[in-house]
């Protein structure tokens, strides 16, 4: 049930409005809403306002013309429903107000409209019934515990898919977790080796990424040499620049050309001594010889013998000038072949330390292709000089050239190569950061491969699929289940459809109009539509004068169809077996009172007394409402017979200014069945009390009001055809004119200013007060039969005045 409006903010006259603030009895306490609730409020006061919010809860929204209210409905179960959760909460109500008129009996704004259908269950349809039980026996019981059909297929079925949920969902984050740690784990994490692998903001989902790389078939993993490189690599600071290089110009062609020359030249045989041709040993012996003696000995040193003149011109004849000049030639060139040899071996010493690690591999092996290159192009050098010493040791004799390898190309290719190194040297100087990134994540890339095969990625990611297969697989079978009961529902729901009467709604309406009010003008009736849609039957309700559709209802009429309607639509489809909270608000607007009367006779009997309702509310703004209001049981008989009891509480909306609030109904209202009883109490009060304080004095300052309205009804009544003036006051009160003279000047001076403004200043004259309320008490005790009556019926059982 609804307990209380907590609040209302900035909703129409409901400014600020808080029920535990304002809405509390005499002794303080705050009053609740119970089974039964009376609202009484003047029109304008705001009742239609707390209708709309009633309907809010129904409708599931609330009219944006309101700009951006706030309010807060407490219920008994301590939930709460506001503005947000209108859409969501599991209310039931039902609201009759002038926005459900507009909604469903649109003729009253537009009379070629027609009333919105609703259904009451049809009779005679056994045939759609079985259907029903079938269909209902397919989807068996969805009670929990004791499913049968296909609630117990959708429960095995939700068993299977919540247990491989959980298994996939387990390796999985298993796997995750593995991942994770080897992301951002302090102790195996590449996020805290940044210095290794260049990520010091790394992520799993950037250790996915390099998974993903690594996975490619194409993948190359560095292999141990190639990591210390790339150790080395991390490690490098810029090098000073490499010392240029420029490669000696080489004459091997040149130098075997003449050596060729010189090796193969002929010397003239005339005048050669035979002996010394044929011994190149001996002749190389005779030539020294001959220069140690000439112009130093006359005789032989050797043998003692003079050396004759003609010896000495066969000596020179035999060593000319010709042989002189090859063997100075042979000379100078082994000079040249040793300068060329020199400048081979100086040409280039290869320094590692000058480049950086990544090269070093490149120059050991150009060094030692150097070496080699430098020995092999020496070796030919010395086969050159060879050639040249044998043939000035036999200088007579031409020798046959022996042709030898020119290594001359082998050793610039690598002078070039080496020149080639330098330049690749210099160019990584200015690259050196992105190569040291490169290496950082080719190491990466490595650990995340080699962690694959720590945590045997593969097998568990197989797994997983494995899991993820058997769960898609539970979950399209679920989802199966699902469509086919949500099938067969709508099935059961069309089914039940077809069984719908909308013509027993109209006969519900029509026998409310007749029974309740004996109105035989005007009927309901259920008329098809012109045009389905598909195979369904469109069913409309018209108003019926005559046998014609009405136009032009009357305000009563439209007041009285509207609220038959609602009562019967408690017995639609969709609201039969739900109980709702029902909030009715002003049904009898443009009523006379025999029709007052017969919709509080139809309130009581069709919701009241058949306990349609967990809560009523029903709010008025007519005093002859409410007093048959007050009349309303306080019991109903359920469908097992039993009585049950429901509370009733009373309550008035105010409005002071533009502002609106909520309060307990006050006693006059609540207990008096007529305003004249309340003002006869007050009166009595007045005339009773002994002493004025702050507790009475509302009465005396109200008494002159009360009194001129208590003589307003009074009189009316006694003399009809006079009212209220002087000369039945005088009548009212008999021969003696002092009380009525009195009474008029409180009546009058008191309750009206009378043109002295000054004596709304003045305090109130509490005597003269409580004279004219006992004259007016003792003057009533004339009629004891009356008199009684009164004091009965304002509590009061004796007069002690």
């Amino acid at each position: 049930m609804l307990k209380k409006i907590q609040h209302i903010k900035k909703l129409g006259v409901f400014e600020d409005f808080s029920w535990d603030s304002e809405v509390k009895s005499k002794g303080g306490a705050v009053q609740n809403f119970v089974g039964i609730n009376i609202i009484y409020g003047r029109n304008y006061s705001g009742k239609t306002t707390l209708s709309r919010v009633a309907r809010a809860l129904e409708t599931g929204a609330l009219s944006d013309k309101y700009g951006a209210p706030s309010f807060q409905l407490k219920f008994t179960d301590n939930s709460d429903v506001t503005l947000a959760s209108l859409s969501t909460h599991d209310k039931n109500i039902r609201v009759f107000n002038e926005d459900f008129i507009k909604d469903n009996l649109r003729f009253i704004t537009n009379p070629d409209d027609s009333i919105e259908p609703f259904a009451i269950l049809g009779d005679d349809n056994n045939k759609i019934e079985k259907e029903i039980e079938a269909l209902e026996a397919e989807l068996g019981s969805s009670v929990e515990g004791q499913e049968t059909g296909l609630f117990s297929d959708k429960k095995q079925a939700t068993i299977e898919y919540n247990d491989a949920f959980d298994l996939h969902k387990q390796a999985n984050d298993s796997l995750e977790k593995k991942l994770g740690d080897k992301a951002t784990n302090k102790d195996i994490g590449i996020k805290y080796k940044a210095e290794r692998f260049g990520d010091q903001n790394y992520t799993i989902i950037k250790l996915k990424a390099d998974i993903t790389t690594v996975s490619n078939p194409n993948f190359q993993k560095l292999n141990s040499e190639q990591v210390a490189e790339n150790e080395k690599l991390i490690d490098e600071k810029v090098l000073p620049k490499i010392p240029s290089f420029s490669s000696p110009k080489l004459s091997f062609l040149r130098l075997a050309q003449n050596v060729e020359t010189l090796v193969t030249k002929p010397i003239s045989e005339s005048d050669k001594i035979q002996a010394l041709v044929k011994d190149a040993v001996l002749n190389r012996w005779v030539n020294e010889g001959r220069t140690h003696h000439r112009y130093k000995h006359d005789k032989c040193v050797f043998c003692d013998n003079e050396i004759s003149a003609a010896r000495w011109a066969e000596l020179d004849k035999h060593f000319d000038e010709e042989s002189e000049l090859l063997e100075n030639s042979i000379d100078a060139l082994l000079t040249k072949i040793e300068a060329e040899n020199q400048t081979v071996h100086a040409a280039l010493t290869i320094d590692q330390s000058v480049f950086y690690s990544k090269f070093h591999s490149q120059l050991t092996a150009l060094d030692s292709s150097l070496k080699t290159a430098t020995k092999d192009y020496q070796l030919a050098l010395d086969n050159l000089a060879k050639q040249l010493r044998a043939r000035k040791n036999d200088i007579l004799n031409v020798k046959e050239y022996d042709i030898p390898t020119d290594y001359t190309e082998s050793l610039m290719l690598i002078w070039q190569e080496y020149r080639d190194l330098c330049t690749q040297s210099e160019l990584f100087s200015s690259s050196l950061a992105d190569e040291k990134t490169k290496a950082k994540s080719d190491l990466r890339l490595k650990e995340v491969s080699d962690y694959l095969v720590t945590i045997d990625y593969k097998t568990q990611l197989d797994e997983i699929n494995t899991f993820k297969q058997k769960r898609d697989d539970a979950q399209q079978m679920l989802v199966s289940i699902n469509a086919d009961i949500t099938k067969k529902q709508e099935q059961v729901t069309a089914k039940k459809r077809e069984l719908n009467d909308e013509e027993k709604g109209a006969k519900k309406v029509n026998e409310y109009l007749s029974n309740f009010f004996g109105h035989q003008f005007l009927t309901l009736e259920a008329q098809k539509d012109d045009e389905p849609i598909a195979d369904t039957k469109r069913i409309r309700f018209e108003v019926i004068r005559d046998g014609k559709k009405a136009y032009h209802l009357s305000e009563g009429e439209c007041s009285l169809l509207a609220f038959c309607y609602f009562l019967a639509k408690l017995d639609d489809i969709a609201t039969r077996e739900l109980k709702p909270i029902i909030w009715i608000d002003d049904p009898i607007s443009s009523l006379d009172g025999n029709h007052i009367f017969f919709v509080y006779s139809l309130l009581n009997a069709e919701v009241v007394e058949k306990g349609k309702f967990s809560q009523l509310f029903v709010s008025t703004h007519n005093l002859d409402f409410l007093k048959y209001l007050k009349r309303l049981k306080d019991n109903y008989l359920n469908a097992e017979g039993v009585k049950v009891s429901c509370q009733k509480a009373y309550f008035v909306v105010v409005r002071q200014d533009k502002k609106s609030t909520i309060q307990v109904m006050p006693s006059y209202l609540k207990e008096y069945v007529t305003e004249f009883n309340y003002l006869f109490h007050q009166i009595h009060k007045c005339a009773s009390l002994d002493a004025v304080d702050d507790t009475n004095y509302v009465t005396f300052y109200n008494f002159a009001n009360n009194s001129r309205k208590f003589f307003e009804i009074y009189l009316y009544y006694k003399y009809p055809d006079q009212g209220m003036n002087e000369n039945t006051l005088a009548m009212f009160f008999g021969q003696d004119s002092i009380p009525a003279v009195l009474t008029d000047r409180i009546n009058n001076e008191y309750s009206h200013l009378c043109g002295v403004f000054e004596r709304g200043a003045t305090p109130i004259e509490v005597p003269e007060m409580q004279s004219a309320a006992r004259l007016i008490i003792q003057r009533l005790k004339q009629d004891s039969a009356q008199f009684s009556s009164l004091m009965r019926s304002i509590g009061e059982a004796n007069d002690n005045i």
